[in-house]
Order: C-alpha cells, then sequence, then structure tokens
C-alpha cells in the first residue's frame, strides 16, 4: 500500500483551499449562514463546476468524477479548516452513497448526475435525534426502532390505497440542510407489528403536505430543519425483489455511516488544525510584560499538548478515509481534539477570545454541535470496542477490513508525514 497522496490529490487540496482562502473567510462565512439557504450558492456552484466537489465519490456513468472516500475526506478537510457552510455532507456523504446502494438503475440514472452537478442537493431525514443511532454510528438497532418502531411517534409508512405508492406521516426534527434540499430521502417505519421493518423512501420539494421550516440550532454553518410530513406521497427508494424482500435498509445506513464518520473526522481534523494554527499565530504576536505570550512556558506547554493531539487525529482520519471501519474511533478521537483546540483557542486568545466578533466562537460551536449530532464521544468509542469485541465476542455482524502488511501505526504515521496540509505551529 502506497501511503503518500497522489498528485491528482495534493492538486484537489491545492486548488480547494485557494478558492476557499478567496471565498470563504470568517466574514463571508457569517454572511453565508444568514442567507435564505444556509450557504452561499454562487460559491457551491463555482465548487461543483471547477472541482466536482459533490460529484468526487459518484461513478463517473452517472457523472461523477469516480475517486473514493478517500479523495472525499480529503476535500472536507479543507472545507472543514474553512468551516465552510454547504449541502456537501448531507448530500455527498449521506445520500449519495444510500441511492447508489438501493436506488433502482432508473432511480440511479435520474438522481445521480443531478446531485453529482450540483444542480440539485439532497437531506436524509430521520426521526427525532437518532441520527448516530440510524448510521450506527453509537450503537446498532437491529430492529431498527428508532424509525417508529410501530409505536405512536416517529416516522410511518403505509401503502396507499392502489397499492402504487406510499405515503408518509411524522415527523424529523434534526435533517441536515432539509429546509433548502429538493430532494428528501426519507426513513420511515413499516408494517406495523406483523411486518415491521424500515425503509427509505424519496420525497420530492413541494409535494403536498410536505412542511419544512428551519431551525434556530448551536451552530449556524451546520443548518437544520425541522421536516413534517402529513399523509405525503412518496417514492420507495429500490424496488422488492421476486419475493417481495425490500433491501437491506438497516445495512446500507450503517455502511453509510462507515464512511460519513470517515470524512466527519476529517472535516474535524481540518478545523482543528486551523484553529491551532491561528492560535499560534495570535500568541507569538501578542505581547504582555514586554514579551510575546507565546514565549511563557506554560503557553507553550498547552499548545505543544493540542499539537499532538491534532496530530494523533489526523493520522486516526487519514487511515480511516483507507478503512472506514475504523471511522468510529477516527470520529471518536477528531471531535475531541476539536473540542479541545477550540476551547484552548477561546482561553489563549484572552478577552477577544469571548467575543462574538471574533470567530473563535464558530470552532468551539462546531465542536459541540458535532458531538451532539454524531457523538458524544464516549459512545463513539464504547461501540467501537463492541465492534471490536474488546470485551467480550464481537457481534456476527460485524466486519473489518484486514490490515495492511506494514501495520496500523506505521500506515497512518506515512500518511500524515506525507501530508502536506499540516497546519504549522511554531512557537
Amino acid at each position: 500500500m502506497d501511503a503518500a497522496f497522489t498528485a491528482e490529490q495534493d492538486e484537489i487540496r491545492r486548488t480547494l483551499r485557494e478558492i476557499l482562502g478567496k471565498r470563504c473567510g470568517p466574514d463571508e462565512v457569517k454572511a453565508a449562514v444568514r442567507t435564505a439557504d444556509g450557504y452561499d450558492r454562487e460559491l457551491w456552484q463555482q465548487l461543483s463546476r471547477q472541482l466536482g466537489l459533490p460529484g468526487i465519490a459518484v461513478a463517473e456513468e452517472y457523472g461523477g468524477v469516480g475517486c473514493g472516500p478517500a479523495d472525499l475526506a480529503l476535500a472536507c478537510e479543507e472545507t472543514g479548516r474553512a468551516l465552510l457552510p454547504s449541502p456537501l455532507l448531507a448530500t455527498a456523504a449521506l445520500c449519495v452513497p444510500l441511492i447508489t446502494a438501493l436506488g433502482t438503475d432508473a432511480q440511479r440514472s435520474a438522481l445521480l448526475p443531478s446531485l453529482a452537478s450540483g444542480g440539485s442537493t439532497a437531506a436524509l431525514a430521520v426521526p427525532g435525534p437518532a441520527l448516530a443511532t440510524a448510521l450506527a454510528l453509537t450503537g446498532e438497532d437491529p430492529a431498527g426502532q428508532w424509525s417508529g418502531g410501530g409505536r405512536a411517534g416517529g416516522i410511518q409508512a403505509r401503502a396507499d390505497a392502489a397499492g402504487e405508492g406510499w405515503r408518509l406521516y411524522g415527523e424529523a426534527a434534526q435533517v441536515l440542510d432539509g429546509h433548502s434540499a429538493p430532494l428528501l430521502l426519507v426513513a420511515a417505519h413499516a408494517g406495523g407489528f406483523a411486518r415491521s421493518r424500515t425503509l427509505l423512501f424519496l420525497v420530492r420539494e413541494g409535494a403536498p403536505g410536505l412542511v419544512r421550516s428551519r431551525q434556530t440550532v448551536l451552530d449556524e454553518t451546520r443548518p437544520q430543519a425541522r421536516i413534517q410530513l402529513r399523509d405525503v406521497p412518496a417514492e420507495l427508494l429500490g424496488a422488492p425483489d421476486g419475493e417481495g424482500r425490500e433491501a437491506d435498509v438497516l445495512g446500507a445506513l450503517a455502511a453509510t455511516g462507515r464512511t460519513a464518520s470517515a470524512v466527519l473526522a476529517a472535516e474535524a481534523v481540518g478545523a482543528a488544525g486551523r484553529a491551532l494554527a491561528r492560535t499560534a499565530e495570535y500568541v507569538c504576536r501578542r505581547e504582555q510584560f514586554g514579551r510575546a505570550i507565546g514565549s511563557f512556558q506554560a503557553v507553550k506547554h498547552r499548545l505543544a499538548d493540542l499539537y499532538v493531539q491534532v496530530q494523533a487525529a489526523r493520522s486516526a482520519a487519514y487511515y480511516a478515509a483507507w478503512d472506514p471501519d475504523q471511522g468510529g474511533l477516527a470520529l471518536a478521537q477528531a471531535l475531541e481534539a476539536l473540542r479541545m483546540t477550540a476551547g484552548e483557542a477561546i482561553q489563549l486568545h484572552g478577552g477577544i477570545g469571548f467575543t462574538w466578533e471574533h470567530d473563535a466562537h464558530l470552532y468551539f460551536k462546531r465542536a459541540a454541535s458535532d458531538e451532539l449530532l454524531f457523538g458524544p464521544v464516549h459512545r463513539l468509542r464504547a461501540h467501537a470496542a463492541d465492534r471490536a469485541g474488546l470485551f467480550g465476542p464481537a457481534p456476527a455482524a460485524a466486519t473489518h477490513a484486514p490490515a495492511p502488511a506494514h501495520g496500523p501505526v506505521s500506515t497512518v504515521a506515512a500518511v500524515a508525514a506525507s501530508s502536506p496540509a499540516q497546519e504549522k505551529v511554531a512557537v
């Protein structure tokens, strides 16, 4: 295995960093999140046209770039570094893999090209605060009870009277980019107690009975919406086989969760690295008692500890991009590194770090919001330990990719050493 980045990957990173450096500064981020969509549509189209950003992990036959999860993670490290508000995560990391895995040929041909080109976006709607459970990040629910479980609440699906379609009713409260995406992938419970199962459905913008409202959230760079479904017509994603069995929706969601966790880990590492670099730059500039505060030993120790933590998280994220089965641990490491780095950034910036005008709070809110959505860290680690059988037999359904010949530690060390993206921290 060659752990170094390819010339194409380095070029993606360089071009993306250059564009975001010009178009996605702190003021631009704050302006973008206050628009109706919650992101800069013009910048999104530029990233789609020049880099094919939303189509990185889409097969070429559907108009995508045809790269893999590692390339998407690499791009998300740069978007995380700039805290880019965009539908990239909801569309490319969550919805595209599900449509690719479960959709019929006709559905893939109809949906993926527009998603890959940036002409359309998609959002995954799961009921309640259950996104981490649905993606099997913090635990597994073989029965899919989080979708409704045949009881009141959740989102319920029933076949219409003619037997030619489905109707959905229920509510999803935390849908990433759900207020602006023209296409919704809705996870719903069907079959009642007799044939209880979780299915995925396609709901288009403007469907009768669909009510969407943007929510006030902690992290404005990750806009969320409340989706209400009032007897909404929907199309089943995929088709039953010859015996009437639907596809393994829960398995596809878990597989998507493993890839998404690697992407999220890379994004968090990018944010943590940028917050650390900016803090190191500030303490070298800020003077107190006639000398830069970065020259004090106590400050040096704090920054050195953060640097080690961020670099460890970066190595874990790169390894997870190669082996998504390690995504849960990498995400836990990255979220912890981002939380610690963002908190220290506020402290070391002193009085200005607490102000609304400074952007240190944006990194702290991203850390807190991601833990609420995809964590918490201790549950991510506990689930990874359960899957690995650390405290007992591993579940039969758990699968693990073979370790590289020269071992994971040397692999991530080689990847981290080869990366040109490491933030320079020198105090």
